[in-house]
C-alpha cells in the first residue's frame, strides 16, 4: 500500500445522479455532476479545476456504471488521470450507517450488506449509494473504497439524547432512535472553527448550524456531538426547504383517518411538499426573500417560522452545553444569507449572541468572525467542504490499512 496517498476520488451517488470531486495532495483538481441518469437525455457537467476548463453536454447515460465510465473518460481526455486504477482510493458519502456502522470504514462485502440492510431506514439514499459504490468497484477493482457516513459524527450522543420515549422494544428490535445527519459537515466546520479561534478541538464547545435546503443544528461538547436536530430520518428538527421538521406526530394519523392519503403520500407531503414550499410556494430562500419584498405575506410568515425555530433549537443547545465558545453558520443559507444570520442572532442577543451587523452584511461564503468583541459567544461563518473531509478520512484509513 502506498503510504503517501495522493489521488483520492470522492463520490456522492443519488438515485439518478453522481457528483464527484478528485483531490491530489488534498487539492481539488476536478469535479463534476451527472444528472438524470437513466432518462432519455442526461445532463453532464465536468470541470478541470486546474485549467478552469468546463465541459457541458447532454447525452444518454443509461446507468451509474456508464456514469463512472464518463468520469473516467473525462480524466483521460483531460490528462488528469490515465486510469481509475491510478487512484489511491475512493471515498463515498453514505447517508445512513445505522446502529452498527458508527465510524468511517474500508468497504468490504460485509459493509455492503450492512449498508443495504440499513436501506430500509434510508430508502431514498442508501440504495443509491450502493449502486455507485458497486459501479466504482467494477470499474477499478484494485482501488480501495471507503464509506463515510453522515450519521457517524453523531454516534457520540448519549443514550438519553438519542432515545425516543417509545416502547423500548422498538429500539432493540427495529433500531428506532435518533441518528442525526450532516455529520461530516458538522465535523469539518467545527474543526475549522476551533482552529480559527485557537482552541484545542477536544476542549471546543460549539453550536453548528448547517443551513441549506436540508438543515440541522448540532451541539458539540469537547469536539464531540452530544445532540442534533435531525432524528431517525432527516425529517425531524428544523423547518427546511421542502421538509416540515418537527410536527405533532398525531397529525399524520389524523390525516390518514380523514383523507385518502396512504403512508407513501403522507411521507411525500412531509418531505417534498412542506417547509418553505408548503407554506408559501417557494423552497429557495432567495425566492422567498424576493416575495417578501413584493409584499407576499405567506413568504413573510414562512421566514418568521424558520427564524423562530432556528432560534429555539440554538437556544435549547445553549442551555445544555456547559459553555458555548462559538455559533457556526454553514452550508448554502448559513454561508450566504446575511439576513438569516442577523435575524437569528438578534433573537438570541439576550443570551450573549451579539452579531456585528456591519461585518455580517454582504458576506458570502468566506471564513469570517461576525460577532462584536463584546459578544459572549463568538459567531462565525465557516464554509463547509464535506468532500474534502471525506477525502481526508479516506486518505487516513487507506494509509493506516
Amino acid at each position: 500500500m502506498n503510504t503517501n496517498t495522493k489521488k483520492i476520488l470522492v463520490i456522492n451517488s443519488g438515485s439518478s445522479s453522481i457528483k464527484f470531486k478528485l483531490y491530489e495532495d488534498k487539492k481539488a483538481v476536478a469535479s463534476g455532476v451527472i444528472e438524470k441518469i437513466g432518462e432519455h437525455t442526461s445532463k453532464i457537467e465536468l470541470k478541470d479545476l486546474i485549467s478552469d476548463k468546463v465541459e457541458k453536454r447532454d447525452e444518454p447515460v443509461p446507468n451509474h456504471q456508464a456514469g463512472i465510465n464518463v468520469i473516467s473518460e473525462f480524466f483521460q481526455d483531460s490528462g488528469i488521470l490515465e486510469s481509475l486504477e491510478d487512484l489511491d482510493g475512493c471515498g463515498h458519502r453514505v447517508v445512513h450507517g445505522g446502529k452498527n456502522l458508527t465510524e468511517p470504514c474500508l468497504i468490504d462485502t460485509n459493509i455492503l450488506k450492512e449498508i443495504r440492510r440499513v436501506g430500509v431506514i434510508a430508502p431514498l439514499h442508501n440504495p443509491a449509494h450502493l449502486v455507485g459504490i458497486k459501479a466504482m468497484i467494477s470499474a477499478a477493482p484494485e482501488v480501495p473504497n471507503v464509506a463515510v457516513f453522515d450519521t457517524a459524527f453523531h454516534s457520540s450522543m448519549p443514550n438519553y439524547a438519542y432515545m425516543y420515549a417509545l416502547p423500548y422494544e422498538f429500539y432493540e428490535k427495529e433500531g428506532i432512535r435518533k441518528y442525526g445527519f450532516h455529520g461530516t459537515s458538522h465535523s469539518y466546520v467545527s474543526k475549522k472553527a476551533a482552529e480559527f479561534l485557537g482552541i484545542d478541538y477536544d476542549k471546543f464547545n460549539a453550536i453548528s448550524a448547517h443551513l441549506g435546503n436540508g438543515a440541522s443544528i448540532c451541539a458539540i461538547e469537547n469536539g464531540r456531538s452530544v445532540d442534533t436536530s435531525m432524528g431517525f430520518t432527516p425529517l425531524e428538527g428544523l423547518m427546511m426547504g421542502t421538509r416540515c421538521g418537527d410536527i405533532d406526530p398525531a397529525i399524520i394519523s389524523h390525516l390518514a383517518r380523514i383523507s385518502d392519503y396512504n403512508t407513501e403520500e403522507l411521507d411525500a407531503i412531509m418531505n417534498k411538499r412542506s417547509g418553505f414550499l408548503g407554506v408559501c410556494g417557494y423552497n429557495d430562500l432567495r425566492d422567498v426573500d424576493t416575495q417578501i419584498q413584493s409584499g407576499n405575506e405567506k413568504a413573510k410568515l414562512a421566514l418568521d417560522m424558520y427564524i423562530y425555530r432556528l432560534a429555539k433549537y440554538i437556544g435549547s443547545y445553549f442551555s445544555i452545553l456547559p459553555r458555548t465558545d462559538a455559533l457556526i453558520f454553514t452550508a448554502g443559507v448559513g454561508e450566504n444569507s446575511d439576513l438569516v444570520r442577523k435575524l437569528v442572532c438578534n433573537k438570541l442577543s439576550h443570551l450573549g449572541f451579539d452579531i456585528d451587523e456591519g461585518i455580517n452584511e454582504g458576506l458570502r461564503g468566506k471564513l469570517s468572525l461576525i460577532s462584536k468583541e463584546s459578544s459572549k459567544v463568538k459567531i462565525l461563518i465557516v464554509p463547509t467542504d464535506e468532500e474534502l473531509e471525506i477525502a481526508n478520512i479516506t486518505t487516513s484509513l487507506i494509509n493506516n490499512a
